[in-house]
């Protein structure tokens, strides 16, 4: 039996929000530069169509969820990889304007990651993801940082970077007892022995299908409990079934199983709302929030991503949360403006200590 929440008890919960985040959220992932195509529709196999508009957007599962988190009010590093090529430079300073710490990231000969997206008038999109330096990301760049990892509170991660890298990842979050947020996409075949040691396992509907052996499909809502339940049986301690406009199934350890309906918004562009809703999840639950209110607040967040184009670019600050929800939208803003003060108050002590450092050199 699938319970839709009602949705007051869990905004006034969210009113606690905004213990000060002692530890760091840390993303061993991709960073990838997205190349977008707009079109009426997307093409079928063997099938040309005109586009509409041409765009680059700074991308990557990973990125994209350090982007997420630190425009929350997040303090988020990342451990990754970039080419030598014109894309690297530039992929790095974005992530640095977003306020993500980049001293875990190194470029390698080669090519930076690259995706192939082309996106319909409908805000759905097909993507095709090329590695390039991601792939370069081993399990000894893991050792190498050990000390940047164990600095963590939580840990995320996707499947764009080697396997045999998150599986390591998997083993040290085990050993260092931090917990392991894994968002498993692109699909692929995963082993026990990772999905065991992950504590959080995000997929979508159709990664969920692909995890389970079955055919990708929308699961209804008589469904979901099985498919939450049989993935919980693979070994990862709590799953959060993605449903896009839907909302979110939250499958906890504990025995909670709850349908959480998602916020209305007109979708322009759904690229990157999975990867909204997991660093929106981190931050809530590194400050102190119960899995079913960060998963609420991470829904709205993913949300606000999709009304717009573009990965890194779609992700909402906490000011403009607090707008969203200003604006009418079901939820309680003061949850949001715990994190738009915390978020001026980084940004006056940055401009304090720039005009002291202005100061100092002249």
């Amino acid at each position: 039996m699938i319970a839709a929440v009602n949705s007051e008890p869990l905004r006034k919960r969210e009113l606690k929000l905004g213990i000060p985040m002692a530890k760091r959220i840390v993303v061993v992932g991709s960073i990838n530069l997205d190349l977008v195509a707009a079109t009426q529709r997307i093409p079928v196999a063997g099938e040309t169509v005109a586009g509409l508009s041409f765009q680059t957007f700074p991308g990557g599962k990973g990125a994209n969820q350090a982007v997420a988190a630190a425009r929350l009010g997040g303090r988020v590093s990342m451990l990754g990889r970039l080419g030598t090529d014109v894309f690297g430079a530039q992929l790095r300073e974005s992530l640095e304007e977003s306020d993500v710490d980049t001293d875990g990231i190194e470029a390698v000969p080669g090519s930076s990651g690259v995706a192939l997206i082309t996106t319909d008038t409908k805000g759905e999109n097909a993507i095709t993801v090329v590695a390039g330096a991601n792939a370069h990301l081993s399990p000894a760049d893991l050792d190498s940082h050990i000390g940047f990892i164990r600095s963590a509170g939580i840990l995320l991660t996707q499947l764009e970077i080697p396997l045999e890298t998150v599986e390591y990842l998997a083993t040290i979050a085990i050993r260092e007892r931090i917990p392991l947020v894994l968002d498993p996409a692109p699909a692929r075949p995963l082993p026990a022995s990772l999905l065991k040691c992950v504590d959080w396992l995000t997929p979508n509907e159709t990664e969920a299908c692909f995890l389970l052996g079955r055919a990708p499909e929308e699961l209804s809502e008589d469904e979901l409990e099985d498919a939450a339940n049989a993935l919980l049986a693979l070994g990862s301690r709590n799953v959060i079934l993605k449903l896009g406009k839907r909302g979110c199934y939250v499958a906890l350890l504990d025995g909670t199983r709850q349908l959480l309906p998602a916020y209305k918004v007109r979708a322009i562009d759904t690229t990157a709302a999975g990867d909204a809703f997991n660093g929106a999840f981190a931050v809530a639950l590194m400050n102190g929030q119960d899995p079913l209110s960060s998963a609420s607040w991470a829904s709205a967040v993913a949300a606000i991503s999709v009304t717009r184009p573009g990965a890194q670019p779609s992700m909402p600050t906490s000011f403009e949360m607090a707008s969203f929800f200003g604006d009418g939208h079901n939820g309680n803003a003061d949850v949001i403006l715990v994190h738009f003060s915390r978020e001026l108050a980084r940004v006056r002590l940055h401009k304090v200590n720039s005009v002291s450092n202005t100061q100092r050199q002249k």
